[in-house]
């Protein structure tokens, strides 16, 4: 029963990556991905659902639109690949049980996977974060956890979320937006509200050793300068990310150290 649901899981984050493939292509071109048929970039070609199966139409062709032959986007079967995993990890994890709440929680948590999975690679490759899926993100972490623990809502989350907006915010001004864009401050609003006090603080600091790492690393490679762009908010998803699932282990580890 569990490999079943585990395969329909698997199923499910394809599509879902898939859907998020259309949704950052129509975002870009500032295209509804309510009205029309999706097509090829290139020729602009309607394409039928032998196009359009996860992964497999982009190895069954090679990589290259049927109709034109132009080169389709590694990008595409990645982001369905990783979705998928990460929705089975997270079924994996934190699926309990079969009751109402627990299923909720889970279609929440899977929600906010695939708009963070948006935002990673909009922001990486655009080096903007839409607010057409991050204004949606916020509004549903508020009723849902209005709706499941009103209590922490008001006397913890919100707080969180305030504390991170300001912190970024005064480096926003204070670097007059040289050192992050406003989306980050409206970004680290967000995942104060989904990470809470502390772990917001784990999440930030784990952001900010993974752009560090990363930055270094490029700049050892001469794949940027000092002066070079980086998106950030790829690294707060990843430590915000990492923070959801071991934020209060890496607390409890780092505390230990801090008692010898």
């Amino acid at each position: 029963m569990d490999i079943f649901l585990g395969i329909l899981v698997v199923l499910f984050g394809l599509c879902v990556g898939s859907f998020l493939n259309c949704l950052l292509y129509r975002l870009e071109i500032g295209e509804s991905f309510l009205k029309g048929r999706s097509y090829c970039p290139a020729c602009k070609h309607p394409l039928g659902w032998l196009d359009l199966i996860p992964v497999i139409s982009f190895l069954w062709l090679g990589g290259k639109c049927r109709y034109c032959k132009a080169k389709i986007s590694w990008q595409y079967p990645l982001v369905e690949i990783i979705t998928a995993a990460i929705f089975l990890f997270i079924w994996y994890v934190q699926f309990a049980s079969y009751s109402l709440q627990s299923v909720i929680s889970l279609f929440f948590s899977w929600y906010l996977a695939a708009s963070f999975i948006g935002i990673f690679v909009y922001d990486l490759r655009h080096f903007i974060i839409p607010d057409k899926l991050l204004f949606p993100a916020i509004a549903a972490t508020v009723v849902y956890q209005a709706a499941t623990n009103y209590q922490y809502l008001f006397f913890n989350s919100l707080w969180a979320g305030l504390g991170a907006f300001t912190f970024f915010l005064a480096i926003f001004l204070l670097s007059r937006g040289l050192w992050m864009g406003f989306g980050d401050v409206k970004l680290a609003f967000l995942l104060g509200l989904i990470l809470g006090f502390p772990n917001i603080v784990t999440g930030l600091f784990l952001a900010f050793l993974f752009g560090a790492i990363i930055g270094v690393a490029l700049l050892m490679l001469q794949k940027k300068g000092l002066k070079s762009e980086v998106p950030f908010a790829p690294f707060l998803i990843a430590g915000t990310f990492v923070a959801m699932f071991w934020g209060q282990e890496l607390l409890r580890w780092y505390s230990s150290l801090l008692v010898f």
